[in-house]
């Protein structure tokens, strides 16, 4: 449950799209590093007296190393502006019926300009979108759609097995230049449009966004569980059906790695072959890319061979996609694993966006 603290904001730190980090000060002492989220909570200063959830953080859990901000009870933020304001005519609420739900404006209701446009959409006409288990292979997708088609649009389908709130994220913070936007879905929210489901999202990027390419894939810090079915990177097949549900083409970034040191994840990892395995009930194209060592290609061989059946198996060239990992604007990491460190899952993903551009073209 919740362990809480309450301090006192002593310095502001880094901020980003959406957040600051802080340091705040203990009654009894100590101190914690804390993040707040100014859309919801208000701007801290210092001085602020704040209430945390420090929970996570005290229990050593992946929240990035961060108490959170739950209020600034001395200094409350004022409602947002009615007159005017289509933010305030949204109904759409985000992290439903815990303290801090968001009421949004739903790209598809009847108070956002989209809402006559996708009551009539019914297809995504074509369009390529890769999913993906972990936030880490959005960037390197991006690389690999980059590499090839510099000036697609892309769209980032931000779902809910990770961080909830798209301001958590320093990658999706320094990536804003190279996408055409993100939508956020589920009880994820922040994203520049707020979606129900996957579906309309899917929609929306589409129709609204206008993207060419979509990557779909949880924020930071996903759940497992060490069991087969307890982990959030399930949703990666339900992602695949629901893109081949409404006409889009599911290009499957696997997650490959012999880097990771838990056997379950070596090769092709576990969430990928159950995911796209035994989860995705319509067919994907999964990308193996080329230039692995030759032990590990042969390890991902074996271990996908039995999901040949339903999907297809699309060996691509990793020719340029070092250089243009490399040349990313954020910092590539997985696991707290570096580009070096684990290569061939940032390839593996690279590679995924070569494909779904190239479809694209």
């Amino acid at each position: 449950m919740v362990r809480w603290r309450s301090g006192t904001v002593t310095a502001v730190r880094r901020r980003w799209a959406g957040a600051v980090e802080l340091d705040v000060d203990l009654p009894d002492g100590g101190a914690l590093r804390a993040l707040a989220y100014p859309a919801l909570v208000g701007d801290p200063v210092p001085g602020d007296r704040v209430l945390l959830n420090a929970g996570a953080l005290l229990m050593g859990l992946g929240t990035g190393g961060y108490a959170l901000v739950v209020a600034l009870p001395d200094r409350l933020p004022p409602d947002p502006p009615r007159a005017g304001d289509t933010r305030d005519a949204g109904h759409l609420v985000k992290a439903r019926y815990t303290p801090l739900q968001a009421i949004m404006l739903g790209v598809d209701e009847e108070a956002s300009e989209h809402h006559e446009l996708l009551a009539r959409a019914e297809s995504l006409d074509g369009l390529p979108v890769v999913t993906a288990d972990l936030h880490s292979a959005l960037p390197a997708i991006l690389a690999g759609v980059r590499g090839d088609s510099p000036d697609a649009r892309v769209a980032y389908l931000l779902t809910d097995g990770g961080a909830l709130p798209a301001w958590f994220s320093r990658t999706l913070d320094g990536l804003r230049g190279e996408l055409v936007g993100t939508v956020s879905v589920g009880q994820a929210f922040g994203g520049d449009l707020e979606a129900t489901t996957l579906h309309s999202g899917l929609l929306a990027a589409r129709h609204v966004l206008r993207a060419d390419v979509a990557i779909v894939a949880q924020g930071p810090g996903n759940l497992g569980t060490g069991t087969t079915w307890g982990f959030s990177g399930v949703a990666v097949g339900e992602a695949v059906n629901a893109v081949a549900t409404l006409g889009g083409r599911p290009v499957g970034s696997l997650r490959i790695s012999d880097a990771d040191p838990r056997p379950r994840h070596c090769g092709v990892s576990h969430h990928s072959l159950t995911a796209y395995g035994r989860v995705a009930l319509a067919p994907a194209d999964l990308v193996v890319p080329d230039g692995l060592d030759p032990a590990l290609a042969a390890e991902v061989d074996a271990a996908l061979a039995p999901l040949a059946g339903r999907h297809t198996l699309v060996r691509v060239p990793t020719d340029g996609l070092d250089a243009a990992l490399r040349a990313l604007p954020v910092t590539l990491s997985t696991m707290g694993r570096g580009l070096d460190a684990d290569h061939a899952y940032f390839l593996a993903a690279a590679a995924a966006g070569r494909h779904a551009a190239r479809l694209a073209a």
